[in-house]
């Protein structure tokens, strides 16, 4: 329901900027959002085009992980903590393996990897799901992990920045390290509270003082190297990782006598019928934010924030960043768009230029997670999925412009 009223907003306040600028004298802009909406709907259907190959390849491999019993064994490993998170799971189901994946895969900035494995988790999950058109709190739970965007290893930062001429790419590994967990710790623990899970438990908390300790080891790690040391190490762990969970795959296929042929073909199958039902959720969305996008409304909402920070005395060196922010959670290549235009305009080493790298990689695109995600699987009623997304989000994009403060003014 409240994305039914997002969706419409997005649509009514740029009808109420384009009669604005209309009695400006700008009646083109009309024309400039209609013809968003086109290539906002084209844009979708490459998307969806895009994934398609890689959701058949990656649904393949998870059919022969799952007939090899490689995703049960994850989920076993994993349980301890997401069983947890996740209590309306039950023990050593399949979705526990996937969401194990999928949240590792994000974890080491692996995007195409990580959207096929959400899928599968996500039509794991919903085969527990009584009420199949609306979300069940371990649903929720599980997007709001994705929207938090947990992620190591943010590598496409880092080779955007050097594409854009970086002294040194990867100095905004560490803030979006920090950001990216805050954003995560925040939306985890505000779940908890709300769907009354324990926070006291020793388990959880041994696994949060756990993670807070390995990022911790990463960043005394990492701030040892140099730039080029930092980028060839953590592109070598992250793939070697992915790399070594195929061989894991076909290893235990082999052990199992599973004929991983046919079950790579059936999960490809799958993949592309998961490919096809997420156009029209991609179409609606994407639509939307474009048309409010062209409209200028965005503009005006970016104007009016900087207008705000400099009546209130604060230091505005950031806030031509807050676009990126502001984009995020709308819009992945929006928001990538805009923290390049800003390289390019100011340079990559421009101050504003590494807090919109630092935004960039602090969250994951939250209302393109719902809608593939929740779209994938027909559920229609998110519950109070969009609230609690967004809180993350703009943790993380807190977080991301603190941090950038902290190590770069």
């Amino acid at each position: 329901m409240v994305l039914n009223y997002i969706w419409i907003a997005f649509f009514v306040l740029a009808f109420i900027m384009c009669v604005i600028k209309t009695c400006m004298g700008q009646p083109e802009v009309w024309g400039d959002v209609m013809g968003a909406s086109f290539t906002s709907a084209a844009n979708a259907f490459e998307i969806s085009l895009g994934l398609t190959g890689v959701l058949a390849l990656w649904l393949g491999l998870m059919k022969i992980g799952e007939r090899a019993g490689v995703i049960q064994f994850f989920g076993r490993l994993i349980s301890p903590l997401f069983c947890r998170l996740f209590p309306g799971v039950p023990k050593g189901h399949p979705a526990m393996g996937s969401i194990f994946m999928n949240v590792s895969a994000n974890m080491l900035g692996l995007d195409n990897a990580a959207t096929p494995l959400g899928l599968k988790a996500m039509q794991e999950l919903q085969t527990l799901n009584k009420e199949k058109d609306t979300a069940t709190d371990a649903m929720i739970m599980f997007l709001v992990l994705n929207a938090s965007g947990l992620c190591f290893i943010p590598i496409s930062i880092m080779m955007y920045r050097a594409q854009a001429g970086a002294a040194n790419p990867t100095d905004v590994f560490l803030p979006i390290l920090l950001a990216t967990f805050i954003a995560t710790l925040t939306g985890v623990v505000t779940l908890c509270i709300r769907q009354k899970i324990n926070l006291k438990d020793p388990v959880l908390i041994a696994w949060l003082l756990g993670m807070a300790a390995v990022i911790g080891s990463m960043v005394w790690v990492f701030s040892g190297m140099d730039g080029p040391s930092v980028e060839k190490w953590s592109g070598f762990v992250a793939n070697f990782l992915l790399f070594s969970v195929i061989i894991a795959f076909i290893g235990a296929g082999l052990r199992k006598r599973v004929n991983m042929y046919d079950a790579f073909i059936e999960g490809a199958k799958d993949g592309f019928r998961t490919a096809v039902t997420i156009i029209p959720y991609l179409v609606a969305i994407l639509v939307a934010i474009g048309m409010f996008r062209a409209s200028g409304m965005m503009t005006m909402v970016t104007d009016g924030m900087t207008s705000a920070v400099a009546w209130l005395g604060f230091d505005t060196s950031w806030v031509e960043a807050l676009p990126t922010a502001l984009m995020k959670p709308l819009s992945g290549s929006g928001s990538r768009g805009l923290m390049i235009d800003l390289m390019n305009t100011h340079g990559a080493d421009a101050f504003v230029s590494k807090v919109s790298a630092a935004i960039q990689g602090s969250t994951d695109t939250m209302f393109y997670v719902l809608a593939v995600y929740f779209g994938s699987v027909g559920v229609k009623k998110t519950r109070y999925a969009v609230p609690y997304a967004l809180l993350a989000d703009v943790t993380g994009s807190v977080a991301g412009i603190i941090a950038a403060y902290i190590f770069f003014s």
